[in-house]
């Protein structure tokens, strides 16, 4: 398998802050380069050495960064727009500069570049029983005519149905989905999910994503798929911060999406039963395999109750109901 280098820079005191984040997308393994961890480690060394080679103490003068390795698939492209969302979130909310500039670069490619290179990668891909899900570039087989086509394109928002968190959630949304459903997507990202289900049958969804870019292409790719406005609304915003936007989203949904990780799912746990009708639903995904549990325990505790759990390389979507 052939791997890309993925770089961001940063401050020193963000750097286990934004590992901890990067683990919760998937990423594995980081290399750092810092300034001060390295002055510190020139002061307090317990072995003696004569002599310290030129490139190691060029990192006496370095820029803070992260560095860490994406395969170079469509999975990997699907966590680096993972990353890139997740980047731009915490952009958005530093006034402080904590984060220092986030600027991203992947080996020689320059961002820019990505939507074009990930076209070789995304190819039509079948999702459960009824869905196929296409890039608008690809012509779909007479064996594929007999699904419901959703055609969505590599974009800066999370959600292509390449990677497993958004394929789980589409499958268990598949088995429970009604004929005139209300649909909540929660972290909407592209939309895929909300897009889906109403394409499955669903009467209306509302897409909620704190990334006003992903709200815009949420739209975008509702129209290009045909569906009504009046059908499909979405907004920016942070439901744990904005009583004002929980207002507008409103309640009694019939089922609830949320693809996003699991330290955001437990901080939206306590919101998610007020929002859904008394036997309603909620999918949650974006869970890494080790933090299942932790993020199951305080899901049930607000009043859910699980379902059915699916598994797929580490990645874990569940379906859970009002108790």
């Amino acid at each position: 398998m052939n791997w890309f280098e993925v770089k961001i820079m940063t401050e020193t005191q963000a750097l286990d802050i934004l590992c901890a984040m990067l683990t919760d997308l998937g990423v594995k393994g980081f290399v750092t380069q810092d300034k001060e961890s390295f002055q510190e480690f020139l002061d307090n060394k317990q072995g003696q050495w004569d002599y310290i080679d030129d490139d190691l103490m060029g990192l006496a003068n370095c820029d803070t960064s992260l560095v860490f390795y994406l395969p170079d698939d469509a999975q990997g492209t699907e966590q680096m727009q993972a990353v890139k969302n997740l980047l731009e979130q915490l952009k958005q909310a530093d006034d402080a500069n904590f984060f220092g500039s986030l600027e991203l670069s992947c080996g020689n490619v320059k961002e820019d570049d990505w939507a074009n290179n990930w076209k070789q990668y995304f190819k039509p891909l079948a999702i459960g029983e009824k869905l196929l899900i296409k890039p608008s570039w690809e012509v779909i087989s007479e064996s594929d005519n007999n699904r419901i086509i959703l055609e969505i394109d590599p974009a800066s928002s999370f959600g292509t149905g390449q990677h497993h968190t958004t394929r789980l959630c589409l499958e268990l949304l598949e088995n429970i989905l009604q004929t005139q459903d209300k649909i909540l997507d929660l972290g909407c990202g592209s939309g895929i999910l909300s897009i889906g289900a109403i394409l499955l049958g669903a009467d209306s969804a509302v897409a909620v994503d704190i990334v006003e870019n992903s709200v815009r292409t949420a739209i975008e790719n509702a129209d290009k798929n045909n569906i009504p406005s009046e059908k499909y609304l979405a907004y920016c915003g942070d439901i744990c911060q904005d009583n004002i936007l929980c207002e507008k989203i409103g309640n009694h949904y019939d089922i609830i999406c949320a693809n996003i990780v699991a330290d955001v799912l437990i901080a939206m746990s306590g919101l998610f039963k007020k929002f859904l009708k008394p036997d309603g639903y909620l999918i949650v995904s974006g869970i890494i395999a080790e933090r299942a549990d932790e993020v199951l325990a305080v899901l049930e505790k607000n009043g859910f109750a699980k379902i059915k759990m699916h598994e797929k390389s580490g990645w874990v979507a569940v379906l859970l109901q009002v108790k």
